[in-house]
């Protein structure tokens, strides 16, 4: 056994069935482990009040405590990882640091970074699968090549699952291992860090930086009953359990507590991939269960979009299809105000306006809705696909790189396996569909709860008695439609015009 190992904490913010805590605890004497609040990463973020930072400051907190009850403790720190690092390995002289892949373009060149200069001090640098089930080129065609279509995905996925990808890596039963810098070590790694960032950092190893100190301040996660850390996501994992049987019947219906509520633990690692897909696979093989399978076949599209994502970098700015970069998206003025009511949810529509307040009060939003308003920014709006993924990119608690770019490129057509150009949500139809009662609207859009579910799809077909009955006034309490869906959709056919003969001469 090597001596000593320094685990770096991500998007794995538990101490149960940890990939690299298990491999460094079974093959190192000491194990210290570290987590940094990554400037690179918080420094842009466009707002001080952002649910994630505070999400993850909870999970790292109960990470501590978890570690120190094991005999370990977490080294936290306010600074660019890609320095602090090799820094605190460098202080407490390990000969390696463990950590998980990233699949990330910004993330892969960080580690690279981190791998070099790491290197240069004589000390190892390695990674382990971790975020999800398979990964880059483990899952490929009969012919070895690389899938962009997810049935074929979906199948040969599960055709390779083993009961060995799904097995725990036990972290409890190894616990001897972990290791507490003594204030000695703490102080000299605190030194390290202002030596090569020039950020000096308190030297007392209990501190975790405040909001405050890192420039954020607390939002209302806490009031909306967001359960944070491996804590959170085991409550939140145990009752979706008992309700997962219905999942594939009741996940379309934004009213209806159907979905599984687990898309923040699973981007930040507070729970464990293997745990998510062992329930699902044990549940379908003993009971058949649509609902089961269902749930597994979402945790399938997450490795779909990571190895996507890892194999076509150019996906972060570029279509995935690249004839659809030919599109001339709206952009004046008028495309620009029109882009700030998708945003506000004041488009006129209600479902629509329903979801992005939804987004926008607890920075979340049911996937089928995901679905609808991303149709609707593209193809009844018509603007570019990546100003929404950008705004879901700064709001969402939930974002994850791969999962957002491949849901934004899917609903505008431009995706691998995207739905064809010529399907556009009709944003009433979809509404009556999926919210008949109106209930989800009435949460989100109070001013039209008063409105006969009848007209509450589209309340400028209701007669003028029925709205002043309800106390709407169309175009002061609730806004009219900000476009006729009818006219935008010809214009979208005619806008992806170009695709369709692109398409046609390649052929």
């Amino acid at each position: 056994m090597s001596t000593s190992a320094l685990v770096w904490f991500r998007r794995d913010l538990r101490c149960d069935d940890h990939t690299a805590l298990h491999h460094a605890l079974t093959h190192f004497k000491r194990v210290y482990c570290a987590f940094i609040f990554d400037r690179d990463i918080l420094d842009v973020l466009p707002s001080p009040a952002d649910r994630r930072v505070e999400f993850i400051w909870y999970s790292v907190t109960e990470l501590k405590q978890h570690l120190n009850d094991m005999g370990g403790d977490l080294l936290v720190f306010h600074a660019k990882a890609a320095q602090a690092i090799p820094a605190i390995a460098e202080a407490l002289k390990v000969d390696a640091v463990i950590t998980h892949h990233d699949y990330e373009p910004a993330a892969i060149s960080r580690d690279a970074t981190v791998e070099q200069t790491l290197k240069a001090s004589g000390i190892a640098f390695t990674t382990f699968k971790d975020t999800c089930i398979f990964e880059k080129e483990e899952v490929l065609t009969q012919a070895g090549g690389r899938f962009s279509v997810f049935t074929p995905y979906k199948n040969a996925w599960l055709k390779k699952l083993t009961p060995a990808d799904l097995e725990e890596r036990p972290v409890a039963q190894h616990a001897a291992a972990f290791a507490k810098p003594d204030a000695t070590q703490f102080k000299g790694v605190s030194a390290q860090i202002a030596k090569q960032t020039g950020i000096h950092q308190p030297t007392d190893g209990s501190h975790i930086p405040s909001l405050q100190d890192m420039g954020f301040e607390p939002t209302n996660l806490l009031e909306l009953k967001i359960r944070t850390g491996q804590s959170g996501a085991q409550a939140t994992l145990d009752e979706f359990l008992s309700r997962m049987d219905g999942y594939k019947k009741q996940r379309d219906f934004p009213a209806v507590k159907g979905v599984s509520y687990l898309s923040v633990h699973m981007r930040f690692g507070t729970l464990s991939i293997r745990q998510a897909a062992r329930h699902a696979w044990t549940l379908f093989n003993s009971t058949g269960s649509e609902g089961a399978m269902g749930w597994l076949n979402e945790l399938i599209w997450r490795d779909f979009y990571f190895q996507i994502l890892y194999n076509n970098p150019r996906v972060v700015n570029n279509a995935f299809k690249a004839e659809y970069d030919d599109i001339v998206w709206d952009s004046d003025d008028k495309a620009k105000a029109l882009y700030q009511r998708w945003c506000d949810g004041q488009t006129g529509y209600p479902l629509v306006d329903a979801a992005m307040r939804q987004l926008k009060h607890t920075g979340w939003m049911h996937n089928r809705l995901r679905m609808v308003v991303a149709s609707f920014l593209t193809k009844d709006l018509g603007l570019d696909w990546r100003w929404g993924e950008k705004w879901f990119a700064d709001n969402l608690n939930d974002f994850d790189l791969s999962a957002n770019n491949g849901g934004w490129q899917w609903a505008s057509s431009s995706g691998c396996d995207a739905q064809p150009y010529f399907r556009i949500f009709n944003p009433v139809s979809q509404s009556e569909k999926f919210d008949a009662d109106g209930k989800f609207i009435h949460r989100y859009c109070p001013e039209l709860a008063k409105l006969p579910k009848r007209f509450i799809h589209a309340p400028w077909e209701a007669p003028a008695m029925e709205l002043q009955m309800a106390g709407v006034q169309l175009g002061t309490s609730y806004p009219r439609p900000c476009v006729d869906h009818a006219v935008a959709r010809e214009k979208t056919l005619a806008r992806y015009a170009v695709v369709k003969k692109k398409v046609t001469s390649d052929e």
